[in-house]
């Protein structure tokens, strides 16, 4: 996880609210529920849900002419008692050059 920086013009940010006022569900809705009770072991219905990609994000500091660009979502959900943040990565789209950073010291994994 690092800072992208979009003052080149390269990646784009994009974000939707989902709401669950109504009794029509949305199926990216449905998909964080049943993630949250399948990894998490417990009951869950969201009342607030939103997704946010980040698209073709040059890391911090971008430079001219980058091509190294990472694509990735963050997905906020909560049922006004307990709150998650779901980081999902597009396979094979993490591509990064971590030796670039302008942090030098870099962990890589996942939990």
């Amino acid at each position: 996880w690092d800072d992208a920086d979009f003052s080149q013009g390269v990646g784009t940010t994009w974000y939707q609210e989902y709401s669950t006022l109504s009794s029509t569900r949305d199926p990216l809705v449905n998909d964080v529920e049943a993630k949250i009770e399948k990894y998490l072991k417990t009951p869950y219905k969201a009342k607030w849900t939103l997704k946010v990609t980040w698209e073709k994000a040059p890391a911090y500091p971008s430079r001219q002419g980058d091509t190294q660009t990472s694509t990735y979502q963050a997905v906020l959900t909560t049922d006004g008692n307990r709150s998650f943040a779901l980081l999902l990565y597009q396979d094979g789209r993490m591509q990064w050059d971590y030796a670039k950073l302008a942090a030098g010291n870099v962990l890589i994994g996942f939990s």
